[in-house]
């Protein structure tokens, strides 16, 4: 069994249910109790309008790391996104593996940790809420240097993690 970290992010419709729904789909997959972060309202990146709630969850999975990605995937498609849509466009939701135990896959279809993570806060500041001692996978970097590094955006808490 290992440990995985999944961000999470919506900026269409009721962003805070679709959180919802991903959170207890990953509940159903999960081998034990699901520990959500708060949520985070977050500027989007790209061409996209609409701001995100974004949040992390970690969970303790028997799936392999890329049937935990078709998992992700199958949860956003269930949730109404679109496949297929441009690079950063708005979304119902978007989930991204962060963490899968200390594997670092790098594949034609799977990328872990997510190739951008280290540089957005929305995904950082969630993940230091649930695992305080993250460190990344590759250069061993603690999640509170990450967040250092991280370049500045307008990000704010706006749920504590039992209003999830």
């Amino acid at each position: 069994m290992e440990t995985a970290i999944i961000a999470l992010g919506s900026n269409l419709g009721d962003r805070l249910s679709h959180l919802r729904f991903a959170l207890a789909a990953l509940q159903s997959i999960s081998e034990g109790p699901v520990q959500a972060s708060s949520v985070w309202e977050s500027e989007p990146i790209g061409p996209s309008e609409h701001l995100f709630y974004n949040a992390a969850a970690s969970i303790q999975t028997n799936l392999s790391p890329q049937q935990l990605f078709e998992a992700c995937k199958t949860i956003e498609k269930d949730a109404g996104r679109e496949p297929g849509r441009i690079r950063w466009a708005a979304r119902v939701l978007d989930l991204d593996i962060i963490q899968y135990g200390d594997l670092v896959i790098h594949t034609e279809s799977l990328i872990i940790p997510h190739r951008e993570y280290q540089n957005r806060l929305f995904v950082l500041l969630p993940v230091q809420e649930i695992s305080p001692g993250f460190k990344d996978p590759v250069t061993e970097t603690p999640i509170g240097n990450l967040i250092r590094k991280c370049p500045e955006m307008k990000i704010r808490n706006v749920s504590p993690l039992a209003e999830i």
